[in-house]
Formats: structure tokens, sequence, C-alpha cells
């Protein structure tokens, strides 16, 4: 089975992250996707981040319908902060019958030479890449064959802007599923 990896802190997850997700299963030969929830991004500082278990569980309401999307902890069980080859690693050594493919915005594709082992990385996986309005113009010629570029729509959403909206006491109910909207709700997550 071929599965992409999208990682990310998810810190909420919305539904740009749903949509490119779903867009990429129904129209890449992606059999799944795993988001793949991250509990420490070595290039975003760990203080700013909802507790592990509170983002994942926000990530396993708003793909519970969906059966070829599902949430992952598999970076909770690795040493801190996470970097993406080791859990490649990990992952090929626990589900050898897998195939894993990375998934990003082409803002992340630019930095990845900045990421550990990025070459590597480039070398060993494909890389589905969604495309963002900031990088419209990147030259797609440099990126081996292994990077695959998708059509896929351009959501300029992001969980910034949600906290952002939360702690300001905005509507934020069209930008989340229902589920992650009701569970913000109730505990009051990013209000502070």
């Amino acid at each position: 089975m071929k599965i992409g990896l999208f990682f990310g802190s998810f810190n909420p997850i919305h539904i740009g992250h749903l949509i490119i997700a779903n867009h990429l299963v129904e129209h890449t030969d992606l059999q799944e996707v795993w988001f793949v929830v991250t509990p420490h991004n070595p290039h975003k500082k760990k203080s700013t981040l909802l507790d592990d278990y509170q983002r994942l569980h926000m990530v396993r309401l708003a793909t519970e319908s969906y059966h070829k999307i599902k949430g992952s902890d598999i970076e909770f069980k690795l040493p801190q902060p996470n970097y993406t080859i080791h859990t490649l690693a990990h992952l090929e050594d626990k589900f050898p019958q897998q195939e894993f493919s990375l998934i990003m915005g082409a803002d992340n594709l630019s930095q990845i030479h900045s990421w550990k082992n990025g070459d590597l990385l480039l070398e060993r996986y494909s890389i589905y890449v969604y495309p963002r309005v900031q990088d419209r113009d990147i030259d797609k010629g440099v990126y081996p064959t292994s990077v695959y570029w998708v059509e896929a729509p351009i959501i300029e959403l992001s969980a910034t802007q949600i906290r952002a909206m939360l702690r300001e006491g905005k509507n934020i109910r069209p930008l989340v599923p229902l589920e992650v909207f009701d569970y913000l709700e109730k505990n009051a997550f990013y209000r502070k």
C-alpha cells in the first residue's frame, strides 16, 4: 500500500488540511494519507503548541469519517525534536510492507535543503507537493523526478490564523470540522 505522510503540528487541524489530504488520496496513486502529529518540530517553538494528545484527538475527530485518511501518533514514541528522516526510518522498520511518501506544500519543499538529511529525503522518497500562493514561481526543474506537483486546490488558511481568531473571540465554525469546533468550544482552547 502507498501511504502519504502529511506531517504537521495540526495546532489545530482545519478544513484546509482535510481538503488537501482528500484531494491527494482521491486524485493520485496514494491509497491512504496519514496526518502525522508532530510533538516537536525543530523549526517551531514547542511552547506555542497545545498538548500533543489534545492535537492528536482533534485530528482523529476530524478524520473519523474518512476511510482513507487517519491520524498517527508515531512521532510521540520517538526522540524529540522530531526529524522526518528518523520518522521515515522508524516507519519502514515497523511497516516494511508499506511504501511511504511525503506530502508537503511548495513552501516547505523550497526549504527542504535546510532539513536534517533533506537531500536524502529528495533522493529516497517520493514527495507530493501541493501549491501555495506565494510559491507560484518556484523553479520545478531543479527538483528530481521523485517530486510530484499536484494540481490541488490552493488553500490559504493557517492554524495560526485560527488561533488568533479564537483569541479575538471570532467565529471559526466554517474553518474547522464540526467535531473539532465543538471540542475547541467545550475546552476553550487558544482563548488566551
